[in-house]
């Protein structure tokens, strides 16, 4: 059964490096198939290091039992590509958005690309978007003002905002606070998660759920497996954020879909469930957010 953050406490979390929950059997191919399909809910298949290989890729994410891969569009024209890559696979849906460290760049006409993808057949989502104080690529006004604009559109289509932050969770929280306050419940999800528990609780509170990738994984993210065991079950989502940050025993290599099922166990692991249990309510989890 889900739980919820007043259920009872759970047992510490574990390391999931070699020989913990995360380890897995090493090799291209990942983990056998599992009871319950998976759904990688943020990728970037677009990316070119998948140029040569992307049929590939995908038949290892459906031979370890992948359902779904959500591709996430950083730009105009990477949510476009990601668009015609779901007319190619049908494994895979899309997301389409200028991701905030590519807003200084964009053209006035970007914008308006991506709110006719939006529409498109295939498109689950609004993103990605967000806040990021870590790189100097763009002024965080502007930032600010296509986290906005994202934030919006995905009210008026009604599809989930896909949210990047990094080192801007206080000012993430603080526009989410203002959308909250303003229009009630915000659909969507904090992608990537690395920040603290404070910032979990309220985007939880706000109606966001929260996902996380492989560094979850790594034998120094301790303190982020301590903030994963406090997620309710029914409130968490997977992804692996490929081809970047492969989890355990992958690190170091190009990520892909196939390995969320890694991140997956872990998760399981923290939260003293079964990898089958915690892939289970995470697909429904993916499935009822994206409509898929």
């Amino acid at each position: 059964m889900p739980r919820s953050s007043s259920s009872s406490k759970r047992s510490e979390p574990h390391h999931c490096g070699p020989g913990g929950a995360g380890s897995g059997t090493a090799g291209v191919a990942g983990p056998p198939r599992r009871e319950f399909p998976v759904i990688d809910t943020h990728a970037h298949l677009d990316d070119p290091r998948f140029a040569d290989d992307l049929a590939d890729v995908l038949a290892r994410a459906q031979a370890v039992g992948l359902e779904r891969v959500i591709t996430i569009g950083t730009d105009a024209a990477t949510s476009r590509t990601n668009i015609d890559l779901v007319g190619r696979f049908t494994l895979l849906r899309a997301a389409v958005g200028i991701q905030p460290n590519h807003v200084a760049e964009a053209q006035p006409a970007d914008w308006d690309v991506i709110l006719e993808l939006v529409h498109r057949p295939g498109c689950v989502a609004v993103g990605e978007t967000g806040l990021d104080r870590y790189w100097d690529r763009a002024p965080f006004p502007q930032q600010e003002e296509y986290f906005a604009r994202h934030l919006a559109l995905s009210r008026q289509t009604g599809k989930p905002v896909v949210i990047h932050c990094r080192e801007a969770e206080a000012d993430v929280v603080r526009m989410l606070r203002a959308e909250f306050d303003a229009r009630g419940p915000v659909a969507g999800v904090m992608h990537s998660f690395t920040g603290d528990g404070a910032t979990a609780t309220a985007c939880l509170e706000m109606g966001l759920d929260i996902s996380f990738a492989g560094m979850v994984t790594y034998k120094n993210a301790e303190d982020l497996r301590r903030v994963a065991a406090t997620i309710p079950l029914d409130r968490l989502l997977v992804e692996t954020d490929s081809p970047y940050l492969a989890p355990v025993p992958h690190r170091g290599q190009r990520n892909e879909p196939a390995y969320v099922v890694h991140t997956a166990e872990c998760l399981a692991n923290v939260a003293g469930v079964s990898a089958n249990q915690l892939i289970e309510l995470t697909t429904k989890k993916a499935r009822d957010l994206f409509r898929l």
